[in-house]
């Protein structure tokens, strides 16, 4: 096993991060710990780098106990949101920071940073300063000075969030690719589902400091285990009392936007609703509806179904729903 954590806790004054958390991360797997600002995820990352003790229980990396080890000790690689580079330093000289720590010899050096400039797709850039970079280029610098020391364990701490939309979506793809060919077991913080769903192996949903779910991203799309993680992982609408739509039962009833069906004549197991708002997102259009109880309800349609219906704004359709989820109290937010 790459990482193990065993009925960790750890509490900030009146505040419990992380409460009795028990996680296996496989090694050489790629696994998101996910969840809304202040569920532990950090706080759990940080626990595993040794950059905080743990007020009980046990943490154990491929295999050996390192609870109490300093951060050198544990052989691991951390990447920061903002990059952290030594700004007096050029790229090259970035990447081999922790080599030159650890006195390699300055062949091995020049090889390995001429190796990862080449990995993480900066050839020709080793003598610029980081300020002479994107964005994306500094987070690639990072990424490659903690790959220097060649850890057993790299840890990301929301690596692309300072980044715009753009970037982040194409360094997620590079990290998923440069995963697949070092084989790095790696956990990274993120708050955001289409980042964890498209990169991660596995995902760790965290909420209040302790997990929620843990699986693959079908299985944590396709099978939530409680009412938060339908709620967080991607876009629900929340139905309550007898709207009629759904034949799940319970309060509060989960509909998925695109397991919304409309047709423009009644059918069996459908009710009427009201059309208030059309979106094209370019791939697709959500249709933004009315129940006649007055409950709001969303749909996503391919473009064809769209084109197909002809619909428009305030006219009266006919929903109903492919498939519905509730909850039973006990997985209650």
């Amino acid at each position: 096993m790459g990482i193990e954590a065993i009925d960790v806790s750890k509490r900030f004054g009146d505040f419990q991060a992380v409460e009795k958390l028990s996680l296996s991360v496989e090694t050489g797997s790629l696994v998101a710990l996910l969840g809304p600002s202040g569920s532990g995820k950090s706080t759990l990352l940080r626990l595993i780098a040794g950059l905080e003790l743990p007020d009980t229980g046990r943490i154990f990396l491929t295999g050996e106990d390192a609870t109490y080890r300093n951060v050198r000790e544990r052989n691991i690689g951390f990447v920061f949101q903002h990059y952290a580079l030594f700004k007096h330093m050029t790229v090259r000289q970035n990447i081999a920071f922790g080599l030159e720590i650890r006195k390699a010899s300055k062949k091995f050096i020049q090889e390995r940073v001429d190796e990862l400039l080449t990995l993480v797709q900066l050839q020709g850039l080793g003598n610029r300063y980081p300020s002479q970079l994107s964005g994306g280029q500094r987070q690639r610098v990072a990424l490659a000075r903690a790959l220097a020391v060649q850890p057993k364990v790299l840890l990301l701490d929301e690596p692309f969030g300072a980044l715009d939309a753009q970037v982040r979506k194409e360094l997620r793809q590079w990290l998923r690719r440069l995963h697949d060919e070092m084989h790095v077991t790696t956990v990274f913080v993120t708050h955001d589902q289409e980042e964890a769903m498209e990169v991660a192996d596995r995902i760790v949903v965290m909420h209040r400091g302790r997990l929620e779910q843990v699986g693959t991203p079908a299985e944590i799309y396709d099978a939530p285990a409680s009412e938060f993680v339908m709620q967080f992982i991607g876009p629900v609408n929340v139905l309550r009392g007898d709207h009629g739509l759904a034949c799940a039962v319970g309060d509060r009833v989960f509909v998925r936007p695109q397991d919304v069906a409309i047709e423009t004549t009644a059918e069996v197991g459908s009710v009427p609703a009201r059309i208030r708002r059309i979106i094209n997102l370019g791939w697709e259009v959500q249709i933004e509806l009315n129940l006649r109880d007055g409950q709001a309800l969303v749909a996503h349609l391919p473009r064809d179904t769209f084109e197909g219906l002809r619909l428009r704004v305030d006219q009266e359709v006919f929903v109903s729903s492919k498939e519905a989820r509730s909850f039973t109290p006990d997985y209650a937010i």
